[in-house]
């Protein structure tokens, strides 16, 4: 029986992409890393660490220093409060009241670590989220595409794999919640063509947060059927 759903944050619950992809790209910039702006949608549910390595991979063909790592994710962090207008997603509060309605735990899997968006959970979304039922970049050592974020999110909720399905946007996060055995909702926000997430593992792929909340209870009676 499913227990619970596994949401990703930005681009799921926020539409906050645009403004991190403003951000990466002008951080780049700044810095002369070499960087294509499209595949910071490629890159999303990375720690930042390991995307401001990927930059000085492709540019130095070195990692960044402790202190770079600090300090360009500081200046990227601060572009992105000052771009991000906090909107959240349309139809996602139908998702969630849903999925409440459904009997289902609800938890977040995230690879950001954006406190503007983190801190305001609550007040978007009251009564939904905790913190002891979120996984973020703070708590995770990997990350996403590596299953260890939703392995631990299913830590977090006590069940197993096959009592979780995900609501991913990203094509990493899509590899990352395989990987870790859950059935994967691909809901494709942005601007990545759908093969890439069908690519990625998705075994469902929808456009919008309306279509989930018109085919979860769907979704939820036929994985329970089998």
């Amino acid at each position: 029986m499913i227990k619970a759903v596994l949401f990703d944050m930005d681009g799921v619950l926020y539409d906050s992409m645009p403004a991190h992809i403003r951000a990466w790209s002008e951080v780049a910039s700044r810095h002369n890393l070499l960087h294509n702006p499209h595949n910071f949608y490629l890159w999303e549910g990375r720690t930042g660490d390991s995307t401001i390595n990927i930059l000085f991979q492709d540019t130095y063909r070195r990692d960044a220093s402790p202190e770079q790592l600090r300090s360009l994710y500081a200046e990227k962090a601060e572009l992105f409060n000052r771009y991000n207008d906090g909107r959240i997603m349309s139809g996602v509060q139908e998702v969630l009241k849903l999925t409440r309605s459904l009997g289902l735990d609800l938890l977040i899997v995230t690879g950001s670590g954006q406190h503007s968006l983190l801190d305001t959970l609550e007040a978007n979304f009251p009564g939904y989220f905790t913190k002891d039922k979120m996984v973020t970049s703070f708590d995770v050592l990997i990350g996403k595409p590596h299953p260890e974020p939703y392995l631990m999110g299913l830590r977090k909720a006590g069940v197993e794999a096959s009592e979780a399905i995900v609501v991913e946007n990203a094509p990493l996060g899509v590899q990352s919640a395989k990987a870790a055995g859950i059935f994967t909702i691909a809901v494709n926000t942005g601007p990545l063509p759908d093969e890439v997430l069908l690519d990625a593992g998705a075994d469902r792929l929808l456009h919008n947060m309306a279509e989930l909340a018109a085919e979860l209870p769907a979704l939820v009676g036929s994985l329970n059927s089998k």
